[in-house]
Parts: structure tokens; sequence; C-alpha cells
């Protein structure tokens, strides 16, 4: 993104949030503590997309921003929440590219979103017109896996999902002594555009089946990331104004499920369902991988990348669904160690389009007793 660096980009982003999170979400916060604030509800001057939650349309924006390569500064005024809101030639440029798409997948996909925003731009702010002859003639890049698709004709001699889940499973111990591990408590280090790139402590919680509590501290308090199985909240710090917790929904409350099940990864089979594996090959960093793909409760699909070679899990793949078009969260795992005879992940990299964020373990005890407190729904900060 031009002119600006991303950690400061999103620092400005969390800023305006906040802010009118605040002041928005005050009453609301007793009396629905877990319905997800709607965003007509928390901004002002919206448009066209109306009728979403916070994180959605939250979520939207970061699928505009990838798709031109943009940043919040470049069509908002961050000087203040007021200013945020106002229009300008941009932010009336893109209602109208909206409402263009989706007046073209009606008219030819019969509303099936056959096009998006980065169907053209390919995160260009202009999309272009012109051949490129250096394209046409250059040596093509390296296919991105992420972007492998089912091929269209069957793989011969594919293995199945059945046995790439078992060889994972079998990779990282078995069967039994996965299941022996009910719950672990973990420490190290965090890294992310909210720390400003910098190294802060991280402490992680979990509980089979599917509990899961991520607690970042940072200088001006604690972010927090919660799953108790059923809900998703997180909180943040880091800024002049505190939010409140953000109960999340859809796409971004199911992968936080997931998420917290795949601590406990012996029951990945029942997680998805409708499991492919004919992809063609694919590498990641230089290694073989085997692509497998299930689809999760809102018919998205989720892939898993395993390591030809060792069997282990180094790349997940999952999508949320924008009022715009999907959006992928990719998480890659390395440093597997052994702990109690079961191999687990030390070092995890997020990325998604609002930013990307490293978690480095240092240490990692199992079947460690925990408070049921730490699965809750966090207690708002106090706003001053």
């Amino acid at each position: 993104m031009p002119g600006v660096s991303m950690r400061n980009v999103f620092a400005i982003a969390q800023i305006v949030l906040m802010s009118v999170l605040a002041v928005a979400s005050g009453s609301a916060q007793t009396a629905q503590a877990d319905k997800p604030p709607m965003a007509d509800d928390v901004f002002k001057n919206i448009q066209v997309l109306r009728g979403l939650t916070v994180d959605q349309f939250m979520g939207t924006m970061g699928f505009i921003a990838a798709a031109l390569s943009m940043n919040c500064i470049e069509c908002h005024d961050t000087s203040s929440s007021e200013a945020f809101a106002l229009d300008n030639p941009r932010k009336q440029m893109a209602r109208r590219m909206i409402l263009m798409v989706d007046a073209f997948n009606k008219s030819n996909f019969g509303g099936k979103r056959e096009v998006t925003c980065y169907s053209c731009h390919r995160g260009d702010a202009r999309p272009k017109v012109t051949p490129s002859l250096a394209e046409q003639y250059s040596t093509p890049l390296p296919d991105d896996p992420n972007e492998i698709e089912i091929s269209e004709t069957p793989i011969p001699n594919a293995p199945s999902a059945d046995q790439l889940l078992d060889k994972y499973i079998q990779a990282l111990g078995g069967a039994q002594r996965l299941s022996s591990v009910t719950s672990f408590v973990a420490r190290g280090t965090y890294t992310g555009f909210d720390t400003g790139i910098s190294k802060v402590p991280v402490d992680v919680y979990a509980k089979a089946p599917n509990l899961r509590t991520t607690v970042v501290h940072l200088s001006s308090g604690d972010n927090i990331r919660t799953s108790d199985g059923r809900n998703f909240w997180t909180t943040s710090a880091g800024t002049f104004l505190p939010i409140p917790v953000l109960a999340m929904s859809g796409g971004e409350l199911e992968g936080a499920k997931l998420d917290a099940a795949l601590s406990f990864p012996g029951q990945i089979k029942q997680m998805l369902k409708d499991w492919r594996t004919d992809f063609p090959s694919a590498t990641i960093d230089d290694n073989d991988v085997d692509v497998v793909q299930g689809t999760g409760a809102y018919n998205t699909p989720v892939k898993f990348y395993f390591d030809k070679k060792s069997g282990l899990l180094v790349r997940l793949v999952r999508y949320t669904d924008t009022a715009l078009g999907l959006i992928p969260s990719q998480t890659d795992y390395s440093d597997y160690r052994e702990v109690s005879g079961v191999k687990m992940p030390f070092r995890w990299t997020v990325t998604w389009t609002d930013g990307r964020s490293t978690v480095e373990l240092s240490e990692l005890r199992v079947n460690t007793p925990i408070d049921a407190a730490k699965f809750a729904r966090p207690t708002p900060p106090r706003v001053p």
C-alpha cells in the first residue's frame, strides 16, 4: 500500500472504530451482551452496505482494500470519527461501483456473485485496459498454492481424504495419544500490526473439544480473543479510547470455532463435510504438499495443506463471505515439537486482508487445569 506503512494504517483504523463503538454501544452492552452490533447502528453515513454486523462490515472493507491495494486513510478523513463518516469523491465512486457490480451480476448471472471488485482491479486502484506485452512474454510467476482448485478430471491414484487425514493424525502421534490431551496452556510472544511489529507476551489457553482463548499483553492492556464453543468475542487495547467486547458472527464466528477445534485435531474428520482431495500438485516453501478441502457451515471451502513427507499440517486457508465476495484467512504452522508424545506447532502466522500476526511459543504444558472463566465472555474495558 503506497505512502503509509501497514502498521500505521491499521492503528488509525483501530482508533476510528474504537471511538465510534465506544460512543454507540454503551447501553447495548448489558441488554444484548452476545448480540453482534449492527454497522447501521454504529457507523454514520452508510448508504449502500446496510444490514451488516460490524464484523461483516469491516470484513467487506477489507475486501475493498485488498482488491484495490488501498487503505483506510485513502478514502476516509481520520482526523475524527465525525470526519471519518463524511463523503468524498472516492467514497461516492466506491458506492457507484458496488451498485454497478451488483447490477451486472443480477443481469448476467442470475444474481450469483461471479464478478467482484477484484475481477477487474487485481490489486490496482485503476483497472488496466491495455494488454501488457511484458506480462504476455515474461516468465509466469509461480502459482499461488492458495488458488489451486479441484481438477476438472480425476487425478489417477490420488489419496483419499481419509488416507491423508489419518496420515496427519499418525504424524502427530496417533489417535490414542491425541485423545489423551484434553487441555493445554502455552506462553510465548506475539507480533502484529497492533503491537507496532514489536514482540509482546502472549498466553494461549485451550480445552477440549473446542474452547480456546488467546491473550496478547500490551503495555496499555490486553487484547483477548475467546471462543467458548458457541460464541466468539474479541476486545482491543492499545488506543486512546477503549471499546466494549465485540461478539462476532457469521463466517468469523465459524472460523474461530474451527480454529479452537483444531487445537485438538484428533476429531478433524468430524469438523467439516464434503471432503475432497482431487487437486493438482502444489508446493509451499519448495515443499510438496497434499491439499484436502472440506466445507464449513456456511458452505465456504476450507483448505488444508499437508507436507507430503511428514504428513504435518503446514497451512490452513479458510474463507469468509462478505457483502462483496470471499476473503481468505491463512494460517501457516511450523516448528512442531513433541509434548507428552504429541507433536504440536510452536509457531504460527495468521495472514488476512487486515494484517498479519505471528505467535512463537516458548512453553506449552498439556492437561493443565484451566479455570472455566478463561473461556467466558471477557469483561468489557472501563470507559473513562
